[in-house]
């Protein structure tokens, strides 16, 4: 995940909770993107380096446990970026340049400079972070999907050019709630629109307060349309016992969306409870996450630096 500060709801049931899952059943490797934050901040990465932290509290407080999981910082590893190079002597450029968010990004970001060398080649990178561990399955929604399969073409290209080194990794295939912001679009930070892990009550009513509803409902014991509500987007889940009653109540008018965005809140700020709670403590305890991040370097070089003598020796280096 790249460092992009504190995460918000769209994180947490995108990505967390997934990741938190998969921690009893598989040697997972959680990696701070920084390299890959540079590929389109590179202008301005001033905050990159506070942004981790951040970041890296809020995983802990979410779930992610550091006796369980690797928790590092991508810089911190510099295996990755020797392999990356090595990859890039033998990608074909229309490998890179086919890639559906090289295109899809550049128009998004017209403010950047994506015409870069650094742009083209990330999804090198990304592989190189994949296969330096070699890395058996990686979760992923099914938008990554093409970027994966670049990574597992990379690895056949590699081991039918050298020496049979990687394994091709396979999709943990996730199913990612379509989670809207406070406006009805996608939330992000960009947007600002989000809901963060860390926001106190207060502010969580106000947010939700704010949102987008149902725009035919006039009067309050109007019938409403919940399918076309952002807060019941959002109901559905973080109000799931709940939601069968809520809906119909909607839908007859029963309840208004002053009273419906009052019980969102108070379902979103018991869920965030415990994770603020956490995430006080970890704040107060900086040195701590430098500790979880500096064990977590080391537990992966153990093993990247063990594959590189592989790629190495692989191509008679």
């Amino acid at each position: 995940m790249r460092p992009s500060g504190r995460l918000h709801l769209g994180h947490l049931v995108g990505a967390l909770a997934n990741w938190a899952a998969l921690q009893d059943d598989y040697e997972c490797f959680y990696m701070v993107a920084d390299w890959h934050a540079l590929t389109t901040d590179y202008e301005n990465p001033s905050e990159i380096k506070n942004n981790i932290k951040e970041m890296v509290i809020d995983w802990i407080s979410s779930g992610l446990d550091p006796k369980k999981s690797t928790m590092f910082v991508q810089s911190h590893v510099l295996e990755h970026a020797e392999l990356h190079l090595l990859l890039s002597m033998f990608i074909p450029l229309s490998w890179l340049e086919r890639c559906p968010t090289y295109k899809q990004q550049q128009q998004e970001l017209k403010d950047r400079n994506l015409s870069t060398y650094g742009f083209l080649g990330y999804p090198v990178l990304q592989a190189a972070d994949i296969l330096v561990y070699k890395a058996e399955a990686v979760p992923v929604g099914e938008d990554q999907l093409p970027h994966l399969e670049l990574c597992r073409e990379i690895a056949r290209r590699f081991n039918f050019l050298y020496k049979e080194v990687f394994p091709e990794p396979q999709a943990l295939l996730t199913k990612v709630p379509k989670l809207l912001g406070t406006d009805g679009r996608k939330m992000s930070k960009s947007y600002n629109n989000s809901i963060f892990l860390s926001d106190p009550p207060e502010l969580i009513r106000e947010k939700v307060g704010s949102m987008v509803t149902d725009p035919s409902r006039i009067r309050t014991n109007d019938p409403g349309h919940p399918d076309i509500c952002t807060v019941h987007g959002l109901h559905t889940i973080f109000s799931s016992p709940k939601i069968d009653s809520i809906t119909a109540d909607c839908k007859s008018g029963k309840i208004g969306c002053v009273a419906c965005k009052a019980i969102l809140s108070k379902a979103l700020i018991e869920k965030l409870k415990p994770i603020q709670e956490k995430r006080k403590r970890l704040e107060a305890n900086p040195e701590e996450i430098d500790e979880i991040l500096e064990n977590g370097r080391l537990n992966a070089q153990k093993i990247t630096q063990e594959t590189l003598k592989e790629v190495r020796q692989a191509i008679g280096l």
